[in-house]
């Protein structure tokens, strides 16, 4: 700055780490970032392992991704990582290793391999400790004899790959007695919560759905089944006709997919676990709604966005809206990639689909007390004229009720409903009004 004096304000690195280790992660949350990282690199093997060993106790993420060299590894471990991300990438901040790693810990190692032909590895280490006594933002060689380096070599000697290493695990292990048997069923626990957790995010990875290689992940062992919100194995999930959108926001323009589907109610679900299955972790009424995906990963679900409340009878009704990270300003997706803000502008573009597919999943939620799914009785030997005439009252009243939503006048409609339901049954039967 010619003419000007300037001064260096850096930061505290003692005090900023201390504070960016409230960012907003959970233990699920967390693995999903490092996860992240590794579906980056290319990886199609990825092992979670939440290992209990009193205050040794580690979490271990280890993939098969194309790796990083020295200086790489490096640079991966500086707070607001100087590199770019492509289209479709899932980083973003370049602070989500660091972040997620230390929301959960005090020590990150990282070791990884870049060449397939030559088996060098490179280890760099993050160490609060020294950080706060320091006060720089300094990372470390660790030791090559550190056995978590050496299992770590073990798992890189057949190929490229990175593993990350958790320890000194302050924020998960109780501060009193990390060697007790609390202390053990809640790393069992968050062990568990992390494998629902990544099978529902992940599950088009896990699929190989959409193009995409599919990828293996386990935790400690178990290799996780994807958790699909639509049910698509199903027969009786319908999907609606899929719609695409253009939004432009602060001088960005991209596209957005809305995929729209009702879930089958529980009589007509393949077995009574699966209903239970696609419940999913928040159940059936906090499930419904809108399920964001950016780049394929979910960052979102439950609930309509502020386009409609929950409502018991809309609990079959769930939403894909995919846009890729070219659009993540519009979106104000934050650090942690845990939440979304809908652009009024979409949010606008959304309501009529979306009161469309809650007219439908409303319908299809009210035939579970008709015996087999049916929308009112019907005599099986009637004509085929007769056949047609009910089947057009029915889309009648579903049509009447969609206006009545798109109108903003669902209130009114109700009160008529109600009043037909009362003075007129056989109408409101054949209407498919009838509860």
């Amino acid at each position: 700055m010619p003419g000007r004096a300037w001064y260096d304000v850096a930061p505290s690195a003692a005090r900023l780490t201390g504070s960016l280790r409230d960012i907003g992660y959970e233990f699920p949350t967390a693995v999903a970032d490092i996860v992240d990282n590794s579906v980056a690199a290319g990886a199609t093997r990825i092992d979670v392992t939440v290992e209990f060993d009193g205050e040794e106790s580690r979490v271990v993420i280890a993939d098969d991704g194309h790796g990083m060299s020295a200086g790489q590894l490096t640079e991966a471990l500086r707070f607001g990582t100087r590199r770019s991300y492509r289209r479709g990438e899932l980083g973003r901040y370049g602070l989500g290793l660091k972040t997620a790693s230390l929301s959960q810990c005090r020590t990150l190692t990282v070791i990884s391999r870049s060449s397939r032909t030559v088996a060098r590895t490179s280890a760099r280490q993050l160490d609060l400790d020294l950080v706060e006594e320091w006060d720089q933002w300094v990372v470390v060689d660790p030791s090559p004899q550190d056995p978590v380096v050496r299992s770590a070599r073990q798992w890189l000697a057949e190929g490229t790959g990175t593993v990350v290493v958790w320890q000194a695990l302050d924020r998960v292990l109780p501060e009193k007695r990390p060697s007790g048997g609390w202390a053990r069923r809640r790393l069992e626990s968050l062990a568990a919560r992390t494998s629902d957790h990544l099978s529902m995010v992940f599950h088009r990875f896990l699929e190989g759905s959409d193009g995409l290689t599919p990828l293996v992940l386990s935790v400690n062992g178990q290799k996780l089944r994807p958790w699909n919100p639509f049910a698509l194995q199903e027969p009786h999930t319908s999907e609606l006709p899929r719609q695409q959108f253009e939004i432009e926001m602060a001088g960005t323009a991209g596209l957005v997919q809305l995929r729209r589907f009702v879930l089958p109610p529980r009589d007509c679900f393949t077995s009574a676990a699966e209903f239970e299955r696609h419940s999913g972790p928040l159940n059936w009424n906090r499930q419904q709604g809108l399920y964001v995906y950016r780049a394929n990963r979910l960052v979102q679900w439950g609930g309509w966005g502020g386009i409609r409340g929950i409502d018991e009878h809309t609990k079959l009704a769930r939403a894909a809206l995919d846009f890729d990270n070219d659009l993540d300003s519009a979106f104000n997706i934050n650090v942690a990639k845990m939440r979304v803000s809908l652009p009024a502008q979409l949010r606008h573009i959304l309501e009529a689909p979306v009161n469309e597919l809650c007219v439908l999943a409303n319908d299809a939620y009210r035939r579970t007390s008709r015996r087999q799914g049916r929308p009112f009785p019907t005599d099986v030997d009637a004509s085929p004229e007769v056949r047609a005439a009910t089947q057009a009252a029915t889309t009648a009243g579903l049509a009447l009720r969609m206006a009545a939503m798109q109108a903003d006048q669902w209130e009114a409609w109700q009160r008529i409903e109600e009043t037909l339901r009362a003075q007129s049954p056989e109408v409101a039967q054949l209407l498919g009004l009838d509860r």
